[in-house]
């Protein structure tokens, strides 16, 4: 769990100098440093789909796989998700905090930091290598990386980026206690479906950044469930 530990209190250091910093910055400034953390969010979002689904092959040629299933795992996943209207849930009790606490920008950046800092291979490979082999180094990396990220989303969105942290430990802690269950499970071809879903929601994420129309990111959570259950079907046949 150390490496968790770290992780977190690293993002709870970061969002609370980004809110410090926040009081100083003008708006066009802090418009300006909206706008580019949005542009770096959909690169690494892109960058993170491509390198799960393209291969270099030994010829040197490129080859990519998974479409299919990303495109139904995206769709299934919406559909779940706003039948269950994860993204009102979500943003319901996050608003709760945010006028019982008076913190402005509670939901939005809560929600936002969540998904940013749970979804990625680092989060799944790093928590299953801290509990099997007490090898916290992946973490610390993502924690650097996570820190520094949450200075500028709480600089530019509020403080509920420091309440990520939460979920990071309960996400990653999980992960880490039941590495021994899930090591055999999460690696190869799966894993690497899962992060192709995981880095198009934070795709998203860069798009609500950039746009004024809001995709409704949380709604695609259950797309991450549908290549574990897809290849537990394949599986029995």
């Amino acid at each position: 769990m150390f490496g968790t530990i770290v992780n977190a209190a690293a993002i709870v250091a970061g969002g609370t100098v980004g809110v410090l910093v926040k009081k100083g910055i003008p708006s066009h400034l802090e418009e300006a440093l909206h706008r580019a953390m949005g542009l770096a969010v959909i690169v690494i979002g892109m960058n993170g789909v491509i390198t799960n689904m393209v291969t270099a092959n030994g010829d040197g040629t490129l080859s990519s796989s998974g479409e299919l299933l990303l495109v139904f795992s995206l769709v299934l996943g919406v559909l779940v998700g706003e039948i269950l209207r994860i993204e009102e849930g979500l943003n319901g009790l996050s608003q709760t905090v945010e006028k019982k606490l008076h913190l402005s920008g509670f939901a939005a950046s809560f929600v936002s930091g969540t998904l940013i800092y749970c979804v990625g291979a680092m989060a799944i490979i790093g928590s299953i290598n801290d509990g099997l082999n007490a090898d916290s180094s992946v973490l610390l990396v993502k924690s650097t990386l996570d820190g520094i990220s949450s200075i500028v989303l709480g600089a530019t969105m509020g403080p509920g980026v420091i309440f990520a942290a939460i979920p990071v430990v309960l996400y990653q802690g999980s992960i880490t206690l039941l590495a021994g269950v899930l090591s055999p499970v999460l690696q190869g071809e799966l894993l690497r479906q899962i992060c192709a879903v995981g880095y198009v929601l934070v795709a998203c994420i860069g798009v609500n950044f950039m746009s004024s129309y809001h995709i409704k990111t949380a709604n695609f959570l259950p797309a991450l469930l549908v290549p574990p259950l897809w290849a537990a079907i394949s599986a029995l046949f």
